[in-house]
């Protein structure tokens, strides 16, 4: 098994990081489709409806196949021997902002779920202030990965 881990880690981590990209794109852009929906999709109206498609979409189709593929490839390359140092801090940190970041996907999912059922309680303001968590933890992750503290 550790040989086909080495063997694959150019691939795993080359699908991981398509992965993340992928997922963080979604991250990015769903709570920006709250922040419009809040402000301007009226319970019931045309473009409720609109929002609540493409909310889904990202939501069902792109975010959560590439959270779970990221998950995935991410733990292939822990598995992978040489790859992770868990006696470094930055393992660690990474891992801390990794389970915060699904934290986070699962609170979009919820409001997702608030906006379908025409039960959102939160402003526009709130979905803005929430869109910059995911950029804080991407920058959290990265300089962890590539510097190494």
């Amino acid at each position: 098994m550790v040989d086909l881990l080495l063997a694959a880690y150019p691939w795993t981590k080359a699908l991981h990081v398509i992965s993340v990209i992928a997922w963080m794109a979604g991250l990015f852009y769903l709570p920006r489709l709250f922040v419009y929906h809040a402000e301007r999709g009226a319970v019931g109206s045309a473009t409720d409806a609109l929002f609540r498609t493409m909310e889904d979409k990202l939501y069902r189709v792109i975010m959560t196949p590439a959270m779970v593929a990221t998950w995935l490839f991410g733990l292939a390359l822990v598995a992978t021997p040489g790859v992770v140092d868990w006696g470094s801090a930055w393992s660690w940190t990474k891992a801390a902002a990794v389970l915060a970041m699904t934290w986070f996907h699962q609170w979009c999912g919820q409001r997702r779920r608030a906006f379908a059922g025409g039960r959102n309680s939160l402003a526009g303001r709130t979905y803005r202030m929430m869109n910059e968590l995911p950029t804080v933890l991407m920058v959290v992750i990265v300089v962890a990965v590539i510097v190494k503290f």
